[in-house]
């Protein structure tokens, strides 16, 4: 399963881990993804959204 936010498209970004010494190795910093409920078209569904576009209320979780 891809980590992608459903809303804004958010994904994995990759870079290196530089240590002391100058030595590099790859590393990825993951989108922080929360599974929510929400209602689309009067249907509840099951969403991956990312922390941001929950505390920008992109998304209204259904309750």
């Amino acid at each position: 399963m891809a980590n992608r936010c459903d809303i804004c498209g958010k994904g994995p970004l990759t870079g290196y881990n530089v240590s002391h010494s100058h030595v590099r190795t790859k590393r990825r910093w993951l989108p922080n993804l929360q599974r929510v409920r929400t209602v689309l078209k009067g249907r509840p569904v099951r969403l991956r959204v990312c922390a941001k576009c929950l505390k920008a209320g992109k998304v209204r979780r259904a309750g």
